[in-house]
């Protein structure tokens, strides 16, 4: 509905800027239909096809003295209807009235008044003429119109009757609409520009599109037109007004008569509202021109120049809108304003298109600015009641709910970033972020890399670091707000240039035992809880990883641990499990960001012990990496390497490992090393370190009687030589070379990467989802994957855990296209989850994994690479 407003040449100099009001309805039942039809006048809701719609004209009787009939009668089923009359600028003094009858039950409504429209509402047009608001009431076949109490009535005064359903088609029975949609010689189509709209912020919601509630597009010949600046800053809320109850299959039915009414009563372009939603939620695009473009619409007189429109089905003066219809406004609304860097819970400086005033009295004068909501009302622009009295008011909660507003990334590594900039980045990379959004109405932010979260952080974050391997990436955040809803910042790209790193190795030294407050602060680590290890100082260069030996003892409950790069968010990717009463060892390979690492554990308490044996660094010397093998080097069990007999209590045996099976004889600076102790006779631990160097207090292998147990080791080499100590009762010993570390400049660096989860058989990450059985194989790619360069890659370091085995049993991993050999990399016995790291060459950019005897699960975790 409308109160009393300006006419004349007012209007008429709109700058073409156009409007269109509440639309008014009668209030009538909606006619029924036999069980199982289509809703005689709508299309179905993801049908395409173009629908003909028709309208019927019946002139009114002039009766003198301002008044005018159109005496009750039957009329073609049609389900919207208008008055009109010839010339546009006319005025209509009196009352227009109209009442319909109920196409099912033969009732008649109660008289309801027509609101006359604005003249030139979609610019000054040739065919124009003059009109009531449209009403929707619902399956009709009778009506009957009153003019009263107008002086003088414009010339040419006609009922119009609009059947939005295919009017082609054959009614069922007698009084149907048309059962559509029916198709025309020519398909429709969607028409839209080749050039994408700009990218939202917000998720671009399901539209109905035009095709598919069936809009006859031979009503359009002239294309669409778009917003002189070509920025959407506000969106104004609409209602349909006095519509008649509706049922959402009638939806598309309400929409098409809308159309065919203001194109063919009213002689507009198309369609005025930019978008429409009905109480379901269901969204339909309106005005044509592409649901991602700022199409220019016509619906709030003097605004439309910077603006679009959502409008609701339905009449909300005495009654608020459903839950399903708000979100879809602020759906709309967010993807909208989100394209154009606007916020839902924000404002907007609008150019008045003309002089009037609003619903509440502000003045407004043609050429001056004025401050509005982002999200407003018609009323707020013009002076009508729409969109009601009831919907009016949930604005202001409605302009919450949307997702973070106004999310960019501000800079990069400290330089400033704008949308579509290339910045550069080393290894560590540094992002900050913005929002307009209140820190409360926020749940968390993601820093995405190449579409990958690498750092999590709460509501209140505006910071994250990640580290990136050399290339360009596209970097992106992504907010989800308390209410769950995500928007995502537009994308920056860097270029990071990270140089190769070289090996450092480092006699074994321990640098962490919460044991003894060693390193942090002393007692288990808790529930949920992290420690943070100073690592830098202990290298005594600049690295970018360290290379850790970490045990896990006295744990209480199953659970696991993970190492991260201190500052970063920890990834899902774990380093240890253990259970109860059980001390397991892995090696780890962590990036180094701020000079600290972190360690979490998920659940119970357990002390933690973290041994260094070497680093990464790409500044000053170092080794580089060259695979070979797998090949076993020793076998006490066999005198492989080796006597053949057990290493008693404070035993040790040497490994020649220089020159050795084409081990280079000289210029080795350390070697890689699956250990694995099995038949030991008493609790007890193994220490490898260099030989003819005394051995320090750090561990590489725990375990007790009975236990089979792996761990990778990267030993330092000093004489040609490694030592392996146990430390009490008996036990055999393994050893498998995997690479060597040397002064050639052939050989490989290291990239960090990770911890990122590649692979896990029990929910079909990477591989086909199900345990390994005996004697089979599981080949994951690795080469291109998930950020990993596609080309180049000579090994990647992944830890590997076995979990839920059946039977005693070992995993091998090896290079996929290659024979695998006799060396293990992981052992396990039945209910036993064990860890180990394996650095594993690639030949055809796959790894393959091999499982000896019953059933286990396989997870893999990258941390890194060699090229």
């Amino acid at each position: 509905m409308k109160l009393g407003r300006a006419r004349g040449t007012a209007l008429a100099a709109a700058l073409g800027v156009v409007a269109v009001l509440g639309i008014q309805g009668v209030a009538n039942g909606t006619g029924g239909s036999d069980e199982g039809e289509v809703s005689p006048y709508s299309a179905r809701a993801r049908e395409k096809g173009p629908v003909e719609g028709e309208v019927h004209k019946l002139a009114l009787k002039p009766k003198g003295q301002g008044e005018a009939v159109l005496s009750q009668q039957d009329t073609e089923p049609f389900g919207l209807l208008g008055v009109s009359w010839t010339d546009p600028e006319a005025e209509v003094k009196g009352k227009i009235e109209a009442r319909t009858r109920d196409a099912d039950s033969g009732k008649w409504s109660k008289w309801v008044v027509l609101e006359q429209a604005e003249s030139g509402l979609d610019g000054k047009r040739p065919g124009l003429r003059g009109a009531t608001e449209p009403v929707w009431v619902g399956p009709s076949d009778g009506a009957e119109v009153r003019v009263t109490g107008g002086g003088t009535l414009p010339a040419g005064m006609e009922l119009n009757l609009v059947d939005p359903g295919a009017g082609a088609a054959k009614a069922k029975k007698k009084n149907d609409l048309g059962l559509g949609p029916a198709a025309f010689s020519l398909p429709a189509v969607d028409p839209a520009p080749t050039t994408p709209g700009p990218e939202s912020t917000a998720p671009r919601p399901d539209v109905v599109s035009r095709v598919q509630w069936g809009a006859d597009e031979s009503l359009n010949d002239e294309g669409p037109i778009y917003l002189p600046g070509g920025k959407i800053k506000a969106v104004f809320v609409h209602h349909t007004a006095a519509t008649a109850p509706y049922e959402c299959s009638e939806s598309a039915a309400i929409v098409r008569g809308l159309h065919v009414y203001h194109v063919k009563t009213n002689g507009w372009r198309d369609l005025g509202y930019n978008f429409l939603v009905d109480k379901c939620g269901t969204l339909f695009e309106g005005r044509q021109g592409g649901v991602d473009q700022p199409v220019q619409g016509a619906h709030t007189y003097g605004w439309n120049a910077e603006s679009t429109s959502v409008s609701v089905l339905g009449d909300y003066t005495n009654g608020g809108a459903s839950a399903a219809a708000l979100e879809g406004i602020s759906k709309a609304a967010a993807y909208k304003l989100g394209q154009y860097d606007g916020d839902m819970n924000g404002t907007a400086t609008l150019t008045a298109g003309d002089t009037q005033k609003n619903y509440f009295g502000t003045s407004f004068t043609k050429g001056q600015q004025y401050q509005f909501k982002s999200l407003s009302g018609h009323r707020d622009g013009f002076n009508t009641q729409c969109p009601g009295n009831s919907l009016y008011p949930q604005l202001e909660a409605l302009r919450q709910t949307g997702p973070a507003a106004q999310l960019k990334i501000a800079s990069v590594n400290g330089a400033t970033a704008t949308p579509g900039a290339t910045l550069p980045s080393g290894a560590a990379l540094t992002v900050d972020w913005t929002t307009s959004t209140a820190t409360g109405r926020l749940a968390k932010f993601e820093l995405l890399v190449d579409g990958e979260a690498t750092a999590v952080t709460d509501g209140a974050g505006r910071k994250a670091t990640a580290v990136v391997t050399d290339g360009k990436h596209e970097v992106r955040v992504r907010a989800t707000a308390a209410n769950g809803k995500v928007s995502t910042s537009l994308a920056v790209t860097v270029e990071a240039d990270v140089k190769g790193a070289k090996f450092v190795p480092l006699t074994p030294k321990r640098l962490m035992d919460t044991r003894e407050g060693l390193g942090v602060r002393k007692g288990p680590v808790g529930s949920g809880e992290v420690v943070t290890l100073p690592v830098a100082a202990a290298t005594g260069g600049t690295p970018t990883a360290v290379v850790l030996n970490v045990t896990a003892t006295n744990p209480t409950q199953p659970s696991f641990v993970s190492v991260y790069p201190s500052g970063t968010t920890r990834s899902s990717a774990s380093n240890l499990n253990f259970t109860p009463g059980r001390t397991i060892p892995n090696l780890v390979v962590v990036p180094v960001i701020n000079g600290s690492v972190s360690f979490y554990n998920n659940q119970g308490t357990v002390d933690l012990i973290a041994d260094i044996t070497g680093y990464f660094t790409s500044t000053g010397d170092g080794a580089t990496q060259t695979n070979f093998g797998p090949k076993r080097l020793m076998d006490t069990r066999t005198g492989t390497g080796v006597p053949a007999a057990p290493v008693g209590t404070g035993g040790v045996v040497t490994l020649p490992v220089a020159g050795v099976d084409g081990i280079p004889a000289t210029g080795v600076k350390a070697v890689v090393l699956n250990v694995t102790a099995t038949n030991p006779t008493q609790p007890s631990f193994v220490s490898v370190y260099p030989s003819g160097t005394t051995r320090s207090s750090a561990s590489n292998l725990n375990f007790t009687p009975g236990q089979t147990i792996p761990n990778l080791v990267v030993v330092p080499v000093v004489d040609g030589k490694v030592s392996f100590y146990n430390n009490q009762g008996t036990v055999d010993l393994i050893a498998d070379i995997t690479g060597y570390f040397s002064d050639s400049d052939a050989g490989a660096t290291h990239a960090n990467f990770g911890p990122k989860r590649l692979m896990d058989t029990r929910t079909g990450t990477g591989v086909r989802q199900g345990p390994v059985t005996g004697g089979s194989v599981v080949t994951l790619p690795v080469a291109g994957i998930g950020g990993v360069p596609a080309t180049g890659i000579k090994a990647v370091v992944l830890n590997v855990t076995a979990t839920n085995p059946t039977e005693a049993s070992f995993v091998s991993v090896f290079p996929s296209g290659t024979t695998r050999t006799s060396a293990s990399n992981l052992n396990f016995t039945p209910g036993l989850t064990i860890p180990n790291l394996v650095v594993v060459p690639v030949v055809d950019g796959k790894v393959s994994f091999y499982n000896n005897s019953g059933s286990v699960d396989l997870i893999a975790d990258i941390t890194g690479y060699f090229r």
